[in-house]
Protein backbone atom coordinates (compact mmCIF):
# COMPACT_ATOMS: atom_id res chain seq x y z
CA UNK A 1 0.00 0.00 0.00
CA UNK A 2 1.29 3.44 -0.87
CA UNK A 3 2.34 5.71 1.98
CA UNK A 4 0.85 9.20 1.72
CA UNK A 5 2.90 12.38 1.63
CA UNK A 6 6.32 10.91 0.92
CA UNK A 7 9.28 12.67 -0.72
CA UNK A 8 8.93 10.40 -3.75
CA UNK A 9 5.41 11.59 -4.50
CA UNK A 10 6.75 15.09 -5.14
CA UNK A 11 9.30 14.12 -7.81
CA UNK A 12 9.20 16.79 -10.48
CA UNK A 13 7.63 15.82 -13.79
CA UNK A 14 8.71 17.55 -16.99
CA UNK A 15 6.03 17.73 -19.69
CA UNK A 16 8.40 18.95 -22.41
CA UNK A 17 8.01 16.03 -24.80
CA UNK A 18 7.76 12.25 -24.60
CA UNK A 19 9.65 10.52 -21.83
CA UNK A 20 10.82 6.90 -21.80
CA UNK A 21 8.65 5.96 -18.80
CA UNK A 22 5.49 7.87 -19.72
CA UNK A 23 2.38 6.05 -18.41
CA UNK A 24 4.45 3.58 -16.37
CA UNK A 25 3.89 3.11 -12.65
CA UNK A 26 6.91 3.09 -10.35
CA UNK A 27 6.69 1.87 -6.75
CA UNK A 28 9.79 2.57 -4.69
CA UNK A 29 10.58 0.88 -1.39
CA UNK A 30 13.80 -0.06 0.37
CA UNK A 31 16.60 1.74 2.20
CA UNK A 32 16.04 5.49 1.58
CA UNK A 33 19.75 6.17 1.00
CA UNK A 34 19.86 3.54 -1.76
CA UNK A 35 16.54 4.51 -3.36
CA UNK A 36 16.80 8.32 -3.38
CA UNK A 37 18.39 8.44 -6.81
CA UNK A 38 16.15 5.66 -8.14
CA UNK A 39 12.98 7.58 -7.29
CA UNK A 40 14.34 10.88 -8.56
CA UNK A 41 15.68 9.58 -11.88
CA UNK A 42 12.70 7.35 -12.69
CA UNK A 43 10.41 10.30 -11.99
CA UNK A 44 12.45 12.58 -14.23
CA UNK A 45 12.18 9.93 -16.96
CA UNK A 46 8.40 10.13 -16.83
CA UNK A 47 7.42 7.41 -14.36
CA UNK A 48 4.54 7.93 -11.92
CA UNK A 49 6.54 7.44 -8.73
CA UNK A 50 5.10 6.63 -5.34
CA UNK A 51 6.57 5.25 -2.14
CA UNK A 52 5.54 1.83 -0.87
CA UNK A 53 6.08 -0.26 2.23
CA UNK A 54 7.45 -3.14 0.15
CA UNK A 55 11.23 -3.52 0.34
CA UNK A 56 11.75 -3.38 -3.43
CA UNK A 57 11.21 -1.28 -6.54
CA UNK A 58 8.61 -2.17 -9.15
CA UNK A 59 7.88 -0.80 -12.64
CA UNK A 60 4.90 -1.78 -14.79
CA UNK A 61 2.06 -0.45 -16.91
CA UNK A 62 1.60 0.70 -20.51
CA UNK A 63 1.70 -2.90 -21.73
CA UNK A 64 4.96 -3.80 -19.99
CA UNK A 65 5.20 -6.86 -17.78
CA UNK A 66 6.24 -5.98 -14.21
CA UNK A 67 9.96 -5.63 -13.51
CA UNK A 68 11.24 -5.46 -9.95
CA UNK A 69 14.53 -4.43 -8.40
CA UNK A 70 16.12 -5.20 -5.05
CA UNK A 71 19.00 -3.19 -3.70
CA UNK A 72 21.13 -3.69 -0.59
CA UNK A 73 24.37 -2.51 0.97
CA UNK A 74 26.01 -5.93 0.77
CA UNK A 75 25.51 -9.60 1.63
CA UNK A 76 23.50 -10.24 4.77
CA UNK A 77 25.77 -10.64 7.77
CA UNK A 78 28.86 -9.36 5.95
CA UNK A 79 29.25 -6.24 8.07
CA UNK A 80 28.67 -4.08 4.98
CA UNK A 81 25.59 -2.29 6.26
CA UNK A 82 25.80 1.37 5.25
CA UNK A 83 27.81 3.89 3.24
CA UNK A 84 30.75 3.99 5.63
CA UNK A 85 31.22 0.22 5.86
CA UNK A 86 30.72 -0.18 2.08
CA UNK A 87 33.43 2.41 1.39
CA UNK A 88 35.72 0.66 3.88
CA UNK A 89 35.25 -2.88 2.59
CA UNK A 90 35.58 -2.13 -1.13
CA UNK A 91 38.76 -0.06 -1.00
CA UNK A 92 37.13 3.30 -1.68
CA UNK A 93 38.49 4.69 1.60
CA UNK A 94 41.97 3.48 0.69
CA UNK A 95 41.95 5.09 -2.75
CA UNK A 96 40.39 8.37 -1.61
CA UNK A 97 42.92 8.54 1.23
CA UNK A 98 46.02 8.09 -0.93
CA UNK A 99 46.71 11.82 -1.13
CA UNK A 100 46.77 11.86 2.71
CA UNK A 101 48.80 8.69 3.17
CA UNK A 102 46.03 6.95 5.14
CA UNK A 103 42.45 5.82 4.41
CA UNK A 104 39.69 8.42 4.56
CA UNK A 105 35.96 8.17 3.97
CA UNK A 106 34.15 10.32 1.43
CA UNK A 107 31.80 12.78 3.09
CA UNK A 108 29.13 12.19 0.44
CA UNK A 109 27.07 9.03 -0.06
CA UNK A 110 28.98 8.12 -3.19
CA UNK A 111 28.30 4.39 -3.30
CA UNK A 112 24.61 4.83 -2.51
CA UNK A 113 24.39 7.29 -5.40
CA UNK A 114 26.20 4.95 -7.79
CA UNK A 115 24.03 2.03 -6.68
CA UNK A 116 20.90 4.05 -7.40
CA UNK A 117 22.05 4.85 -10.94
CA UNK A 118 22.98 1.19 -11.53
CA UNK A 119 19.53 0.13 -10.34
CA UNK A 120 17.89 2.50 -12.83
CA UNK A 121 20.13 1.08 -15.56
CA UNK A 122 19.03 -2.47 -14.78
CA UNK A 123 15.34 -1.54 -14.85
CA UNK A 124 15.70 0.39 -18.11
CA UNK A 125 17.62 -2.48 -19.72
CA UNK A 126 14.84 -4.90 -18.76
CA UNK A 127 12.22 -2.59 -20.27
CA UNK A 128 14.28 -2.13 -23.45
CA UNK A 129 14.35 -5.90 -23.85
CA UNK A 130 10.57 -6.06 -23.55
CA UNK A 131 10.08 -3.19 -25.98
CA UNK A 132 12.23 -5.08 -28.51
CA UNK A 133 9.99 -8.12 -28.22
CA UNK A 134 12.15 -10.32 -25.99
CA UNK A 135 11.31 -11.84 -22.65
CA UNK A 136 14.13 -9.99 -20.91
CA UNK A 137 14.93 -10.08 -17.19
CA UNK A 138 12.11 -9.55 -14.71
CA UNK A 139 14.21 -9.00 -11.62
CA UNK A 140 17.24 -6.77 -11.08
CA UNK A 141 19.57 -6.84 -8.09
CA UNK A 142 22.22 -4.31 -7.09
CA UNK A 143 24.44 -3.83 -4.06
CA UNK A 144 26.55 -0.95 -2.81
CA UNK A 145 29.58 -3.20 -2.45
CA UNK A 146 29.20 -4.12 -6.14
CA UNK A 147 29.13 -0.41 -6.99
CA UNK A 148 32.25 0.03 -4.87
CA UNK A 149 34.15 -2.65 -6.74
CA UNK A 150 33.21 -0.96 -10.01
CA UNK A 151 34.41 2.37 -8.60
CA UNK A 152 37.85 0.98 -7.73
CA UNK A 153 38.11 -1.37 -10.74
CA UNK A 154 40.91 0.59 -12.45
CA UNK A 155 42.92 0.90 -9.24
CA UNK A 156 42.33 -2.78 -8.50
CA UNK A 157 43.46 -3.73 -12.01
CA UNK A 158 46.70 -1.81 -11.52
CA UNK A 159 47.28 -3.47 -8.13
CA UNK A 160 47.02 -6.89 -9.78
CA UNK A 161 49.18 -6.12 -12.82
CA UNK A 162 52.40 -7.87 -13.85
CA UNK A 163 54.54 -4.80 -13.20
CA UNK A 164 54.85 -1.90 -10.79
CA UNK A 165 53.23 1.52 -11.10
CA UNK A 166 55.06 4.01 -13.31
CA UNK A 167 54.97 6.62 -10.52
CA UNK A 168 55.21 6.51 -6.76
CA UNK A 169 52.00 5.99 -4.77
CA UNK A 170 52.59 8.53 -2.02
CA UNK A 171 50.79 11.38 -0.31
CA UNK A 172 50.47 14.73 -2.01
CA UNK A 173 48.59 16.64 -4.67
CA UNK A 174 46.52 19.72 -5.47
CA UNK A 175 44.78 22.01 -4.75
CA UNK A 176 47.04 25.05 -4.47
CA UNK A 177 46.72 28.24 -2.43
CA UNK A 178 47.55 31.75 -3.64
CA UNK A 179 49.21 34.52 -1.59
CA UNK A 180 45.80 36.08 -0.94
CA UNK A 181 44.35 32.83 0.36
CA UNK A 182 42.42 31.65 -2.72
CA UNK A 183 42.39 27.86 -3.03
CA UNK A 184 42.42 26.70 -6.64
CA UNK A 185 42.69 23.66 -8.89
CA UNK A 186 45.09 23.56 -11.83
CA UNK A 187 44.50 21.61 -15.04
CA UNK A 188 46.39 21.01 -18.25
CA UNK A 189 46.92 17.97 -20.43
CA UNK A 190 49.96 19.53 -22.13
CA UNK A 191 53.46 19.26 -20.61
CA UNK A 192 54.46 22.43 -22.43
CA UNK A 193 51.62 24.40 -20.83
CA UNK A 194 52.52 22.90 -17.44
CA UNK A 195 56.11 24.06 -17.75
CA UNK A 196 55.18 27.51 -19.06
CA UNK A 197 52.74 28.11 -16.20
CA UNK A 198 55.30 27.28 -13.52
CA UNK A 199 58.10 29.20 -15.24
CA UNK A 200 55.88 32.28 -15.27
CA UNK A 201 55.55 31.96 -11.48
CA UNK A 202 59.28 31.44 -11.00
CA UNK A 203 59.24 27.79 -9.94
CA UNK A 204 62.57 25.92 -9.84
CA UNK A 205 63.28 24.04 -13.06
CA UNK A 206 63.89 20.77 -11.22
CA UNK A 207 60.54 21.02 -9.41
CA UNK A 208 58.78 21.67 -12.72
CA UNK A 209 60.36 18.59 -14.29
CA UNK A 210 59.77 16.36 -11.27
CA UNK A 211 56.17 17.51 -10.84
CA UNK A 212 54.80 16.80 -14.30
CA UNK A 213 54.71 13.00 -14.24
CA UNK A 214 52.86 12.59 -10.89
CA UNK A 215 50.52 15.41 -11.92
CA UNK A 216 49.83 13.71 -15.26
CA UNK A 217 49.25 10.32 -13.61
CA UNK A 218 47.04 11.56 -10.76
CA UNK A 219 43.93 10.44 -12.70
CA UNK A 220 45.28 6.91 -12.62
CA UNK A 221 46.85 6.79 -9.15
CA UNK A 222 44.62 9.08 -7.01
CA UNK A 223 47.70 10.84 -5.63
CA UNK A 224 50.26 13.34 -6.89
CA UNK A 225 53.44 13.49 -4.79
CA UNK A 226 55.03 16.38 -6.61
CA UNK A 227 57.69 18.63 -5.04
CA UNK A 228 56.56 20.85 -2.13
CA UNK A 229 58.32 23.72 -3.89
CA UNK A 230 55.35 24.02 -6.25
CA UNK A 231 52.99 24.72 -3.34
CA UNK A 232 55.51 27.20 -1.96
CA UNK A 233 55.61 29.04 -5.29
CA UNK A 234 51.84 29.53 -5.56
CA UNK A 235 51.73 31.02 -2.03
CA UNK A 236 54.00 33.82 -3.24
CA UNK A 237 51.62 35.07 -5.93
CA UNK A 238 48.14 36.55 -5.77
CA UNK A 239 45.30 34.90 -7.62
CA UNK A 240 45.17 37.57 -10.35
CA UNK A 241 48.83 37.05 -11.19
CA UNK A 242 48.24 33.29 -11.14
CA UNK A 243 45.31 33.62 -13.53
CA UNK A 244 47.43 35.70 -15.91
CA UNK A 245 50.14 33.03 -15.85
CA UNK A 246 47.56 30.37 -16.64
CA UNK A 247 46.04 32.36 -19.51
CA UNK A 248 49.46 33.02 -21.04
CA UNK A 249 50.58 29.40 -20.78
CA UNK A 250 47.41 27.59 -21.86
CA UNK A 251 46.87 25.98 -18.46
CA UNK A 252 43.60 26.54 -16.59
CA UNK A 253 42.93 27.58 -13.01
CA UNK A 254 39.61 27.19 -11.18
CA UNK A 255 38.86 28.60 -7.74
CA UNK A 256 37.25 26.10 -5.40
CA UNK A 257 33.58 27.08 -5.16
CA UNK A 258 31.40 26.45 -2.13
CA UNK A 259 28.21 24.44 -1.92
CA UNK A 260 26.36 27.67 -1.15
CA UNK A 261 27.60 29.14 -4.44
CA UNK A 262 26.51 26.04 -6.34
CA UNK A 263 23.07 26.11 -4.72
CA UNK A 264 22.53 29.70 -5.90
CA UNK A 265 23.29 28.93 -9.53
CA UNK A 266 21.71 25.44 -9.68
CA UNK A 267 19.06 25.47 -12.41
CA UNK A 268 17.42 22.20 -11.36
CA UNK A 269 18.04 20.65 -14.78
CA UNK A 270 17.86 16.91 -15.32
CA UNK A 271 21.25 15.15 -15.19
CA UNK A 272 20.81 14.23 -18.86
CA UNK A 273 18.71 15.39 -21.79
CA UNK A 274 16.82 13.33 -24.37
CA UNK A 275 15.72 14.80 -27.70
CA UNK A 276 13.91 12.87 -30.45
CA UNK A 277 15.52 13.09 -33.88
CA UNK A 278 14.22 11.66 -37.17
CA UNK A 279 11.62 8.89 -37.40
CA UNK A 280 13.36 5.54 -37.56
CA UNK A 281 12.47 1.94 -38.20
CA UNK A 282 11.19 -0.03 -35.20
CA UNK A 283 13.39 -2.95 -34.26
CA UNK A 284 12.15 -6.36 -35.30
CA UNK A 285 11.12 -8.68 -32.46
CA UNK A 286 14.01 -10.78 -31.19
CA UNK A 287 14.03 -14.01 -29.21
CA UNK A 288 15.08 -14.01 -25.59
CA UNK A 289 18.85 -14.28 -25.19
CA UNK A 290 20.98 -15.37 -22.24
CA UNK A 291 23.61 -12.93 -23.51
CA UNK A 292 21.80 -10.00 -21.91
CA UNK A 293 18.93 -7.59 -22.52
CA UNK A 294 20.90 -5.65 -25.17
CA UNK A 295 22.00 -8.74 -27.13
CA UNK A 296 21.91 -8.07 -30.86
CA UNK A 297 22.55 -4.34 -30.46
CA UNK A 298 25.73 -2.58 -31.60
CA UNK A 299 27.35 0.36 -29.83
CA UNK A 300 29.98 2.46 -31.63
CA UNK A 301 32.14 4.18 -29.02
CA UNK A 302 34.61 6.97 -29.74
CA UNK A 303 35.67 7.53 -26.16
CA UNK A 304 38.80 8.48 -24.29
CA UNK A 305 39.84 8.33 -20.65
CA UNK A 306 37.01 7.08 -18.37
CA UNK A 307 33.57 8.61 -18.91
CA UNK A 308 32.54 7.35 -22.37
CA UNK A 309 34.58 4.10 -22.26
CA UNK A 310 32.92 3.17 -18.94
CA UNK A 311 29.45 3.93 -20.32
CA UNK A 312 30.13 1.67 -23.32
CA UNK A 313 31.65 -1.01 -21.06
CA UNK A 314 28.42 -1.16 -19.04
CA UNK A 315 26.34 -1.45 -22.22
CA UNK A 316 28.61 -4.31 -23.25
CA UNK A 317 28.06 -6.05 -19.93
CA UNK A 318 24.32 -5.83 -20.68
CA UNK A 319 24.86 -7.76 -23.91
CA UNK A 320 25.58 -5.16 -26.58
CA UNK A 321 28.38 -5.58 -29.11
CA UNK A 322 30.75 -2.66 -28.53
CA UNK A 323 33.06 -1.39 -31.28
CA UNK A 324 35.66 1.18 -30.26
CA UNK A 325 36.68 3.86 -32.75
CA UNK A 326 40.40 4.36 -32.16
CA UNK A 327 42.94 6.62 -33.89
CA UNK A 328 45.50 5.20 -36.32
CA UNK A 329 47.92 3.11 -34.32
CA UNK A 330 45.31 2.33 -31.68
CA UNK A 331 44.39 3.96 -28.39
CA UNK A 332 47.64 5.24 -26.82
CA UNK A 333 46.23 4.42 -23.38
CA UNK A 334 46.59 0.72 -24.18
CA UNK A 335 50.23 1.19 -23.25
CA UNK A 336 49.69 3.03 -19.95
CA UNK A 337 51.56 1.18 -17.19
CA UNK A 338 51.25 -1.07 -15.34
CA UNK A 339 50.49 -3.81 -17.88
CA UNK A 340 49.03 -7.30 -17.86
CA UNK A 341 50.26 -9.46 -20.72
CA UNK A 342 51.50 -6.34 -22.49
CA UNK A 343 48.22 -4.39 -22.23
CA UNK A 344 47.47 -1.63 -19.75
CA UNK A 345 45.62 -3.09 -16.76
CA UNK A 346 43.66 0.14 -16.32
CA UNK A 347 42.67 0.18 -19.98
CA UNK A 348 41.44 -3.41 -19.72
CA UNK A 349 39.25 -2.53 -16.74
CA UNK A 350 37.10 -0.34 -19.02
CA UNK A 351 37.66 -1.84 -22.47
CA UNK A 352 38.01 -5.62 -22.23
CA UNK A 353 35.80 -7.49 -24.65
CA UNK A 354 35.37 -4.58 -27.06
CA UNK A 355 36.18 -4.76 -30.74
CA UNK A 356 38.30 -1.99 -32.25
CA UNK A 357 38.38 -0.19 -35.59
CA UNK A 358 41.09 2.36 -36.39
CA UNK A 359 39.67 5.49 -38.01
CA UNK A 360 41.29 8.86 -38.63
CA UNK A 361 38.38 11.22 -38.02
CA UNK A 362 40.37 14.05 -39.62
CA UNK A 363 40.30 12.17 -42.94
CA UNK A 364 37.19 12.67 -45.14
CA UNK A 365 37.44 9.08 -46.34
CA UNK A 366 37.58 7.70 -42.82
CA UNK A 367 34.68 9.90 -41.73
CA UNK A 368 32.60 8.39 -44.53
CA UNK A 369 33.62 4.99 -43.24
CA UNK A 370 32.46 5.97 -39.75
CA UNK A 371 29.08 7.03 -41.15
CA UNK A 372 28.79 3.64 -42.84
CA UNK A 373 29.46 1.90 -39.54
CA UNK A 374 26.88 4.10 -37.82
CA UNK A 375 24.24 3.19 -40.38
CA UNK A 376 24.18 -0.35 -38.95
CA UNK A 377 24.58 0.62 -35.28
CA UNK A 378 22.05 1.22 -32.53
CA UNK A 379 24.17 3.67 -30.51
CA UNK A 380 26.96 6.12 -31.29
CA UNK A 381 28.69 7.33 -28.13
CA UNK A 382 31.53 9.83 -27.78
CA UNK A 383 33.11 12.35 -25.41
CA UNK A 384 35.06 14.51 -27.85
CA UNK A 385 35.83 18.10 -26.95
CA UNK A 386 32.86 20.50 -27.23
CA UNK A 387 32.17 21.47 -30.85
CA UNK A 388 34.48 18.86 -32.35
CA UNK A 389 31.70 16.58 -33.64
CA UNK A 390 29.92 19.44 -35.39
CA UNK A 391 33.17 20.70 -36.92
CA UNK A 392 33.85 17.24 -38.35
CA UNK A 393 30.33 16.71 -39.70
CA UNK A 394 29.72 13.96 -37.14
CA UNK A 395 27.07 15.60 -34.97
CA UNK A 396 23.67 14.06 -34.24
CA UNK A 397 21.98 15.56 -37.31
CA UNK A 398 24.77 14.26 -39.56
CA UNK A 399 24.50 10.71 -38.25
CA UNK A 400 20.70 10.77 -38.14
CA UNK A 401 20.71 11.42 -41.87
CA UNK A 402 22.29 8.01 -42.47
CA UNK A 403 20.92 6.22 -39.38
CA UNK A 404 17.47 7.58 -38.43
CA UNK A 405 17.02 4.95 -35.70
CA UNK A 406 20.30 5.80 -34.00
CA UNK A 407 20.66 6.81 -30.36
CA UNK A 408 23.35 9.48 -30.51
CA UNK A 409 24.99 9.93 -27.10
CA UNK A 410 27.40 12.61 -25.94
CA UNK A 411 29.04 12.47 -22.52
CA UNK A 412 30.66 15.83 -21.79
CA UNK A 413 31.75 18.09 -18.99
CA UNK A 414 29.36 20.98 -18.52
CA UNK A 415 26.32 20.45 -20.82
CA UNK A 416 26.49 24.18 -21.72
CA UNK A 417 24.94 25.02 -18.33
CA UNK A 418 27.82 26.99 -16.78
CA UNK A 419 29.00 30.34 -18.10
CA UNK A 420 32.78 30.70 -18.49
CA UNK A 421 33.24 27.08 -17.46
CA UNK A 422 36.82 25.76 -17.22
CA UNK A 423 38.02 22.59 -18.89
CA UNK A 424 35.44 19.86 -18.28
CA UNK A 425 37.65 17.36 -16.48
CA UNK A 426 36.90 15.49 -13.27
CA UNK A 427 38.90 17.58 -10.83
CA UNK A 428 37.89 20.91 -12.37
CA UNK A 429 34.20 19.99 -12.14
CA UNK A 430 34.74 18.89 -8.53
CA UNK A 431 36.31 22.28 -7.82
CA UNK A 432 33.69 24.34 -9.65
CA UNK A 433 30.60 22.63 -8.19
CA UNK A 434 31.43 22.35 -4.49
CA UNK A 435 32.21 18.62 -4.53
CA UNK A 436 35.61 19.57 -3.07
CA UNK A 437 33.80 20.92 -0.02
CA UNK A 438 31.23 18.13 0.26
CA UNK A 439 33.70 15.22 0.32
CA UNK A 440 35.71 16.62 3.26
CA UNK A 441 34.57 16.92 6.89
CA UNK A 442 34.49 20.31 8.57
CA UNK A 443 37.93 19.89 10.16
CA UNK A 444 39.65 19.41 6.78
CA UNK A 445 40.17 22.11 4.14
CA UNK A 446 38.10 21.63 0.97
CA UNK A 447 39.94 19.69 -1.73
CA UNK A 448 38.79 17.62 -4.71
CA UNK A 449 39.22 13.90 -4.23
CA UNK A 450 41.99 12.56 -6.44
CA UNK A 451 39.85 9.46 -6.93
CA UNK A 452 38.05 10.06 -10.23
CA UNK A 453 34.61 10.37 -8.63
CA UNK A 454 32.84 12.28 -11.38
CA UNK A 455 34.41 10.50 -14.33
CA UNK A 456 33.04 7.24 -12.95
CA UNK A 457 29.66 8.63 -11.94
CA UNK A 458 29.52 10.47 -15.27
CA UNK A 459 30.09 7.16 -17.07
CA UNK A 460 27.22 5.64 -15.08
CA UNK A 461 25.01 8.56 -16.09
CA UNK A 462 26.08 8.12 -19.71
CA UNK A 463 25.00 4.48 -19.79
CA UNK A 464 21.77 5.37 -17.99
CA UNK A 465 21.03 8.06 -20.59
CA UNK A 466 21.71 5.68 -23.49
CA UNK A 467 19.33 3.07 -22.03
CA UNK A 468 16.67 5.75 -21.55
CA UNK A 469 17.23 6.81 -25.16
CA UNK A 470 16.91 3.23 -26.41
CA UNK A 471 13.64 2.78 -24.54
CA UNK A 472 12.31 6.08 -25.88
CA UNK A 473 13.32 5.04 -29.40
CA UNK A 474 11.50 1.73 -29.09
CA UNK A 475 8.37 3.44 -27.77
CA UNK A 476 8.25 6.36 -30.25
CA UNK A 477 9.94 5.03 -33.39
CA UNK A 478 12.32 8.03 -33.44
CA UNK A 479 16.05 8.17 -33.18
CA UNK A 480 17.15 10.03 -30.05
CA UNK A 481 19.98 12.31 -29.01
CA UNK A 482 21.02 11.97 -25.37
CA UNK A 483 23.46 14.20 -23.55
CA UNK A 484 24.99 13.58 -20.14
CA UNK A 485 27.73 15.40 -18.27
CA UNK A 486 30.07 15.48 -15.32
CA UNK A 487 28.06 18.46 -14.08
CA UNK A 488 24.91 16.33 -14.07
CA UNK A 489 26.78 13.64 -12.14
CA UNK A 490 27.95 16.25 -9.61
CA UNK A 491 24.39 17.53 -9.15
CA UNK A 492 23.10 14.00 -8.53
CA UNK A 493 25.83 13.40 -5.96
CA UNK A 494 25.38 16.76 -4.26
CA UNK A 495 21.57 16.84 -4.13
CA UNK A 496 21.32 16.14 -0.36
CA UNK A 497 24.04 18.70 0.46
CA UNK A 498 22.42 21.35 -1.74
CA UNK A 499 19.09 20.69 -0.03
CA UNK A 500 20.76 21.33 3.32
CA UNK A 501 22.10 24.64 2.00
CA UNK A 502 18.61 25.70 0.93
CA UNK A 503 17.22 24.81 4.38
CA UNK A 504 19.87 26.96 6.02
CA UNK A 505 21.71 23.96 7.49
CA UNK A 506 25.45 23.32 7.39
CA UNK A 507 26.00 21.25 4.23
CA UNK A 508 29.41 19.89 5.24
CA UNK A 509 29.98 16.66 7.17
CA UNK A 510 30.97 17.19 10.82
CA UNK A 511 34.56 17.02 12.02
CA UNK A 512 36.03 13.54 11.86
CA UNK A 513 33.19 12.20 9.71
CA UNK A 514 33.98 8.72 8.29
CA UNK A 515 37.55 8.88 9.52
CA UNK A 516 38.66 5.29 10.23
CA UNK A 517 40.09 4.25 13.58
CA UNK A 518 43.72 3.11 13.74
CA UNK A 519 44.56 -0.30 15.14
CA UNK A 520 47.95 -1.88 15.74
CA UNK A 521 47.88 -3.59 12.33
CA UNK A 522 45.37 -1.66 10.23
CA UNK A 523 42.19 0.37 10.33
CA UNK A 524 38.52 -0.17 11.11
CA UNK A 525 35.49 1.87 10.07
CA UNK A 526 32.41 2.08 12.28
CA UNK A 527 29.04 2.45 10.60
CA UNK A 528 27.75 6.03 10.49
CA UNK A 529 25.18 5.33 13.21
CA UNK A 530 27.79 3.84 15.53
CA UNK A 531 30.69 6.22 14.85
CA UNK A 532 30.25 8.42 17.93
CA UNK A 533 29.97 5.48 20.33
CA UNK A 534 32.91 3.71 18.67
CA UNK A 535 35.36 6.59 19.09
CA UNK A 536 37.88 4.68 21.24
CA UNK A 537 41.66 4.52 21.20
CA UNK A 538 42.26 1.15 19.55
CA UNK A 539 45.90 1.62 18.58
CA UNK A 540 47.03 -0.98 21.09
CA UNK A 541 44.74 -3.68 19.68
CA UNK A 542 44.92 -5.69 16.48
CA UNK A 543 42.10 -5.24 14.02
CA UNK A 544 40.42 -8.54 14.85
CA UNK A 545 40.36 -7.79 18.58
CA UNK A 546 39.21 -4.21 18.02
CA UNK A 547 36.28 -5.40 15.91
CA UNK A 548 35.37 -7.99 18.53
CA UNK A 549 35.41 -5.31 21.22
CA UNK A 550 33.13 -2.96 19.31
CA UNK A 551 30.75 -5.70 18.22
CA UNK A 552 30.50 -7.03 21.78
CA UNK A 553 29.11 -3.61 22.68
CA UNK A 554 26.49 -3.81 19.93
CA UNK A 555 28.38 -1.55 17.53
CA UNK A 556 28.72 -2.17 13.79
CA UNK A 557 32.18 -1.83 12.24
CA UNK A 558 34.31 -3.48 9.59
CA UNK A 559 37.96 -3.64 8.61
CA UNK A 560 39.19 -1.10 6.09
CA UNK A 561 40.68 -2.64 2.95
CA UNK A 562 44.06 -1.03 2.37
CA UNK A 563 45.56 -3.60 -0.03
CA UNK A 564 43.33 -3.68 -3.11
CA UNK A 565 44.85 -6.99 -4.20
CA UNK A 566 43.28 -8.56 -1.08
CA UNK A 567 39.78 -7.84 -2.43
CA UNK A 568 39.98 -10.98 -4.56
CA UNK A 569 39.71 -13.11 -1.42
CA UNK A 570 37.47 -10.89 0.73
CA UNK A 571 34.49 -12.89 2.07
CA UNK A 572 32.49 -9.71 2.75
CA UNK A 573 31.82 -9.01 -0.93
CA UNK A 574 28.81 -10.03 -3.01
CA UNK A 575 30.60 -11.36 -6.06
CA UNK A 576 33.96 -12.93 -6.90
CA UNK A 577 36.78 -11.01 -8.55
CA UNK A 578 38.10 -12.98 -11.50
CA UNK A 579 40.81 -12.62 -14.11
CA UNK A 580 40.33 -11.76 -17.77
CA UNK A 581 42.10 -13.31 -20.76
CA UNK A 582 45.16 -11.10 -20.11
CA UNK A 583 45.30 -12.04 -16.44
CA UNK A 584 44.03 -8.66 -15.25
CA UNK A 585 41.64 -8.53 -12.27
CA UNK A 586 38.00 -8.23 -13.38
CA UNK A 587 35.23 -7.16 -10.99
CA UNK A 588 31.81 -8.85 -11.15
CA UNK A 589 28.96 -7.30 -13.13
CA UNK A 590 27.25 -4.62 -11.04
CA UNK A 591 23.76 -6.12 -11.46
CA UNK A 592 22.19 -9.52 -11.15
CA UNK A 593 19.54 -10.07 -13.84
CA UNK A 594 17.03 -12.89 -13.56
Amino acid sequence: MASPATPYDAVRRRPDGPRPLDALRVDVGGPPALTRVVADHLGRLGGRVRSTDADRIGVDGAGFAPVTADTAWGPHGSGVEDEATAQAATGVMAVHGRRHGSPRGLGVDYLATATGVLTVQGLLAALVAQARGTAGPRRVGTTADGAGLLAVSQYLAAAGADEQEAVELAAGGPPFTSADGVVFELETLDPGAWAAFWRALGAPAEAIRAGWRPFQFRYATACAPFPPALHTVTRRHGIEETLRAAAASGAEVCRLRTLAERAKEDDGADPWSLRPLLPGTPAAPRPASPAGPLAGMTVLEAGRRIQAPLAAHLLGLLGARVVRIEPPGGDPLRGMPPACDGVSARWLALNRGKEAVEIDIKSPGDRRRLLELASDADVFLHNWAPGKAAALGLDSADLAAVAPSLVYAYTGGWADRIADAPMGTDFMVQARTGVAEAVRPADEPPAPSLMTLLDLLGGLHGAEAVLAGLLLRERTGHGVRVDSSLLGAADTLLAPALDRVRRGDDPRPPAGFRRPLRTSDGWIAPSDDCAAAAAHDLTGMCTEDALHRLRSRGLTATAVTTDLAALAHDPRLSGPIGRDAHGAPAVPDPWSLA
